[in-house]
């Protein structure tokens, strides 16, 4: 029970080409591929098109100040 052999492998794969068929199994290939593809296209533009996380905070609040009076809870 520890491990598969090559055997239980072809047997799973003959399964799965017979329930879903090849041309099915080629869809799915094809979409996961083009997600994995886009994940890492964003993940690239997302790098490069940000600026660190201090600076943004920084550039926000350096233009406006804001006045704020608070209420005593009574």
């Amino acid at each position: 029970m520890g491990t598969f052999s090559i055997w239980h492998w072809l047997i799973v794969l003959l399964v799965v080409v017979v329930v879903f068929g090849t041309k099915k199994l080629r869809n799915i290939g094809t979409d996961l591929g083009s997600a994995v593809k886009g994940f890492k296209d964003g993940m690239k533009d997302a790098a490069t098109d940000t600026a660190p996380a201090g600076q943004v905070a920084n550039q926000s609040t350096a233009d406006q100040t804001i006045d704020v009076q608070t209420k005593p809870k009574g």
